[in-house]
């Protein structure tokens, strides 16, 4: 056993514990965007029965000077408060306590009865006084100095105590109070603060290859110009292009991944890599780097960001594998070992050796990739695989990305187990792809949505929703039809506040698979390129556009923690809302696509402040029918083939009899 050193410290009476957020003991940042709220907790306490003062601190990364904020207790020893975060880039917060004697003599002086008590003690709050006095200065010293003069000439006991218990007293002690013996937790914790669409963005993922018109054999980047106001007019505000690289020869992939490929097949983007150039090349079919300046231009213009793929990893005609073979792996042969995922061989993509000797070269020329996209005016990147690199090399390069852009989002393609997931989200990864491509039920969807949004975690684990990628068709698309695609981009839009969708595929409800039993698109556009009709009568683009209004006018939508679960009772339904202010919408979904289902929903009506004896509106944003509420249980009846969601906005104040009428 130690004992505590017989320093000043030893006179600092008050313990600080349990923190919170706090994320591996102080390891990893929590995250934030610009204008959110950060409320700290502690458990504080002190020997005795003395008062304590407890403050949040707050600055932004680099500054000497702290913000104070006074902590409130919650019971139990428990303290909190919160500060706002209003500029991007990284901030520090921290709690402090100290013993305030003079908030314990004020909160004794008011609980003594006689006079002589009284009298001793406005003597020794005027010693209290004049201390601080001495450690204020200007106008407050002379303040306190005059405070400390009434005290000892008080009329009578009671006008003295009139005068200990004044607010500007008060004001003036918690501003110079003793703080020689105060307590500091032990560490400071950081919050990396992220501009708003890390919080709220909406993705839409195509393959400039396949944006064709009349004659054409391979799109390109003006092509993908003469679509952004469709994809504007959809409510994008994120327009994701998979690898835009030379595409390599060798083992070129056919269509549908065959192994063998014809002359005029075009291959895998993500085999990145040929005589063209590498990772900071662009396919000349595609277009110049003048070209793409100009879709990241004229994207920005109609409030579109670019993101681009980063994957990391080569053809075996990347000029990486001349120029540094020592970043691969070899064989017992001597060849670089191509990717495998037995029995599964990916012999058209050659993984890099993070383990190489030279592999401080290898990471500074891979975030040198980053650095050459943003400076063609990138600011966010979806990250292919990864869980497949290390850690600590995402955490050096996205850590250092962020030091210089600050306003840069990764996003992490990272289908993969949790843990590793988490603790790519905690090391630097912006967003995150999740488990919703899977979670069909009613107890899976409950489940997976109460962890995102209540367990600790949320403090950094920003979830992206997507119903299919180019590399998964679930297996719901497959065998639901029109409402299931209805049903999963609602869930998705409503559920997070991030969301994405596979574009064409899924505005054109593709459900065909290569072979049962598998989520692999047949004739996936990840082999070849895709003719769509956008123009198809039956199209998803209007209920899309519909959705992405309603999140774009509905300030609840564009946040994940304010969702709440509610009781229906029917298992084959399922109620949730999320509410900010006066923004309230309930959303009510049928999860059987081949049958009409019907409930009563309960809803607490004091959490959502609604009226417990008066009728209010839900509005169903979707088919813009009104009904009237009342009480905590309602009847509700969706018809998949009809629309397998309501998104019910509430009104929770009706001023007449007329708006009463207005809606019935």
């Amino acid at each position: 056993m130690t004992s505590h050193p017989l320093t000043q410290i030893g006179r600092a009476r008050a313990v600080i514990e349990r923190v919170a957020p706090e994320i591996n003991g102080g390891r990893f940042p929590i995250k934030r965007t610009v204008g959110e709220e950060v409320m700290v907790e502690a458990d504080i306490f002190v020997d005795g029965h003395d008062n304590l003062c407890c403050l949040l601190l707050h600055r932004p990364a680099g500054s000497k000077t702290w913000t104070e904020v006074p902590m409130e207790t919650v019971g139990n020893d428990r303290w909190h408060a919160c500060f706002h975060v209003f500029t991007v880039g990284r901030h520090e917060y921290t709690v402090a306590a100290h013993v305030d004697h003079f908030l314990t003599w004020q909160n004794d002086l008011a609980r003594r009865l006689e006079a002589e008590d009284i009298i001793v003690a406005l003597k020794v709050g005027a010693s209290l006084v004049a201390a601080a006095a001495g450690r204020a200065d200007g106008s407050d010293s002379r303040k306190l100095k005059e405070l400390v003069v009434k005290l000892g000439s008080a009329a009578t006991p009671e006008a003295g105590r009139i005068i200990a218990q004044s607010d500007s007293l008060t004001m003036l002690m918690a501003a110079h109070g003793d703080r020689l013996f105060n307590t500091e937790y032990d560490r400071v914790l950081e919050v990396v603060v992220d501009i708003k669409q890390a919080r709220f963005s909406t993705w839409y993922e195509l393959f400039p290859r396949s944006c064709l018109v009349k004659d054409m054999t391979h799109g390109n980047f003006n092509q993908v110009i003469k679509r952004l106001p469709d994809i504007a007019a959809m409510g994008f505000d994120v327009l994701y292009l998979p690898p835009i690289h030379p595409i390599g020869n060798t083992f070129r992939k056919g269509p549908n991944n065959n192994l063998v490929s014809g002359p005029d097949d075009t291959g895998s983007p993500w085999a990145i890599g040929s005589a063209e150039g590498g990772h900071r090349a662009i396919y000349s079919k595609l277009g110049s780097a003048k070209d793409f300046r100009r879709l990241v231009m004229e994207a920005r213009k109609l409030g579109i960001e670019v993101a681009l793929d980063i994957a990391f990893q080569c053809s075996p005609d990347h000029p990486y594998v001349t120029q540094h073979p020592e970043w691969f792996c070899h064989r017992p042969d001597g060849s670089i070992q191509y990717a495998e995922n037995p029995p599964k061989k990916y012999q058209d993509i050659y993984p890099f050796d993070f383990e190489c000797e030279d592999w401080k070269m290898l990471w500074n020329e891979l975030k040198g990739v980053v650095d050459h996209w943003i400076s063609e005016g990138v600011r966010i990147f979806r990250v292919d695989n990864p869980h497949t690199k290390p850690f600590h090399f995402w955490e050096w390069l996205i850590n250092s990305v962020k030091v210089v852009h600050p306003d840069t989002i990764f996003l992490a393609e990272a289908f993969t187990r949790p843990k590793v997931m988490h603790r790519l989200a905690k090391l630097g990864f912006t967003q995150s792809y999740t488990y919703f491509t899977w979670r069909n039920t009613k107890q899976e969807l409950t489940d997976y949505f109460t962890e995102l949004t209540k367990d600790k975690s949320r403090e950094y684990f920003l979830p992206n929703l997507w119903p299919n990628t180019p590399d998964i068709l679930p297996e719901f698309l497959q065998h639901n039809g029109r409402p299931g695609f209805l049903l999963r981009v609602a869930l998705a839009a409503t559920l997070g506040a991030n969301y994405g969708i596979y574009g064409p595929a899924y505005e054109l409800m593709e459900d065909k698979a290569i072979e049962l039993g598998s989520e692999e698109y047949l004739n996936s556009e990840k082999y070849q390129i895709r003719n769509w009709d956008l123009k198809q009568l039956d199209s998803l683009r209007d209920f899309i556009a519909s959705l992405n209004r309603i999140r774009r006018e509905n300030h609840a939508l564009q946040s994940d923690w304010s969702l709440r679960f509610h009781v229906i009772d029917n298992p084959l339904m399922i109620c949730y809302s999320k509410k900010l202010e006066n923004d309230i919408l309930i959303m009510v979904a049928n999860l059987d696509m081949h049958n009409a289902q019907s409930g009563w929903i309960e809803l607490p009506l004091a959490e959502l402040d609604l009226p417990f004896d008066r009728p209010y509106q839900a509005h169903d944003l979707l088919s813009d029918a009104r009904f009237w509420w009342q009480g905590t249980h309602n009847f509700v009846r969706l018809d998949p083939q009809v629309s397998p969601m309501h998104i019910l906005r509430l009104r929770s104040r009706l001023r007449s009899e007329r708006d009463i009428d207005n809606f019935l």
